[in-house]
């Protein structure tokens, strides 16, 4: 059986994310099988397995950074908010239910069987699992019913440690406050307290390490600086959505829709010299861009109705209009179409007119379609048209069948018309035949020669792991990592 080392924090986006990645592979790089693990995830960034189910991004990604295939034992619980009561909930990767936020938390103790036994699958086969907690240990109007932070830790017997983020300001009330609000025994459990996000002279803060040891009776295990490390993000905390202006010679414009999902799919673009990716929520912020995305979106006639009354969908009309080249993905791909219905309430029902851009319609049915795909482009017209017959990977998740009576974008659907273009396939753009030629035609259409090239985007993931584990590791103390982990509770 695994052993098990828990990462909390004492808000949301500390850094557990990240933290719990480094580890993953800083274990993995110093020859033990981990894997990660999160009982409970909430978040609209969402990834296939091989095995056609679906778990949070992050939990892929810290798979990704630990060098194993990701599975769903790594995430069996996923909640997707689909309003601000309510989520689909996601058990062991398919669709139990959409519940309003009071039914699930009458429900989830009853998952706890689901979680333990995903747990204790997971660490049948490895030799480290690195749990990652959600939000703070110490919501004490939650805490009873607990199955992510505490209980969790209780469930795996895990030993805990302790994140802070330094850059919001606060970390004595953060990190100390957090120790005065659990129990004695969950108190016992934390095991070692972690500054997260420090700018500036680490040296200067020798003296906040020692008050929080003597103050928190716990060892600070490291104070781990600020680092911009391009690896995917949760969820929309991401600091990459506050981004609204260009700053490159190419401007890519994303439409940040209030119920966005699955924003990672652009950021291979940021890895191009020259190109700028920007997230744009008011008609303000659009000004004209080079290319705009409509990206997926977990409630794609409500976004649609925002996209209309904000403005932005005419805003985005008279940029295609000026030749502007538009791409949407998934839920954005259903909006770029005439027609929306969603007859039996698998988005909260209903039905509007899409932007008409292309000639398909949607109509969203019981079954969420979960599938990894791969395939070639079809003889592609417009801007992009050097596409054709380039191969693309990627997933589809999503609940709406689409019908197009337009031209066949790929080999497995989508559509196109003219310059605007629209397809069910998440990280379609990962595929560097197909990011660079998009790139090459942006670049070409404003008169500027290509002459870029960048890494696969495979070997860069695999790059920023280890820059992102090289610099914890070496402002961390990884003797007292592992033998918190040896030791245990």
């Amino acid at each position: 059986m695994a052993k098990a080392l828990m990462i909390q924090g004492t808000m949301s986006n500390a850094g557990k994310s990240f933290i719990a990645a480094a580890l993953c592979r800083i274990f993995h790089q110093d020859g033990c099988s981990c894997a990660p693990f999160k009982s409970q995830n909430m978040a609209l960034n969402s990834f296939v397995t091989a095995d056609g189910l679906e778990i949070g991004r992050a939990q892929a990604m810290q798979a990704e950074a630990a060098g194993v295939e990701p599975s769903v034992l790594m995430n069996p619980i996923l909640l997707k908010p689909t309003s601000n009561v309510g989520s689909q909930v996601i058990v062991n990767g398919r669709v139990r239910a959409d519940m309003k936020a009071a039914e699930y938390f009458r429900h989830k103790k009853a998952l706890i069987p689901e979680i333990t036994a995903a747990y204790n699958a997971l660490a049948a086969e490895h030799d480290i699992i690195v749990i990652e907690g959600a939000g703070s240990p110490c919501e004490l109007n939650l805490k009873a019913d607990d199955i992510v932070n505490m209980g969790m830790a209780k469930l795996a017997r895990s030993p805990v440690i302790l994140v802070g983020d330094i850059d919001r300001g606060g970390i004595f009330p953060q990190l100390l406050g957090t120790l005065m609000l659990l129990e004695e025994d969950e108190r016992q459990m934390v095991k070692g307290l972690l500054v997260n996000k420090f700018r500036g002279d680490i040296g200067l803060f020798s003296s906040g390490t020692q008050i929080l040891t003597e103050r928190g009776g716990k060892p600070v295990i490291g104070v781990v600086p600020y680092m911009d490390t391009d690896i995917d993000d949760e969820d929309s905390l991401s600091d990459k959505l506050e981004k609204n202006t260009a700053d490159g010679v190419i401007d890519i414009a994303v439409i940040r829709l209030p119920k966005i999902s699955n924003f990672t799919d652009f950021d291979v673009f940021s890895q191009y010299d020259g190109v700028s990716v920007r997230y744009v929520e008011r008609v303000s912020q659009l000004g004209g861009p080079d290319m705009i995305i409509l990206p997926g979106t977990k409630s794609t006639i409500g976004d649609m109705k925002w996209l209309r009354e904000s403005g932005l969908e005419a805003g985005i009309k008279k940029c295609v209009s000026n030749g502007v080249p538009l791409f949407g993905i998934c839920g954005g791909y259903q909006m770029l179409g005439k027609k929306i219905t969603d007859p039996l309430g698998a988005e909260g029902g209903g039905s509007i007119d899409g932007m008409g851009l292309l000639n398909c319609v949607t109509s969203f049915c019981a079954e969420k379609k979960r599938c990894r795909t791969q395939g070639k482009f079809e003889n592609v017209g417009g801007i992009f048209s050097a596409l054709t017959s380039k191969e693309f990977y990627g997933y589809e998740i999503h609940m709406g069948n689409t019908e197009s009576q337009g031209n066949r974008l790929l080999d497995c659907g989508g559509t196109y018309e003219g310059s605007v273009y629209g397809c069910y396939i998440h990280g379609i753009f990962d595929s560097t035949q197909v990011s660079s030629e998009i790139v090459r035609a942006l670049y070409e259409r404003k008169g500027i020669r290509f002459n870029n090239s960048v890494l696969d985007r495979n070997a860069y993931k695999q790059l920023q792991y280890d820059r992102l584990a090289e610099n914890v590791r070496k402002n961390i103390d990884m003797p007292l990592v592992y033998r918190i982990l040896e030791e245990g509770i």
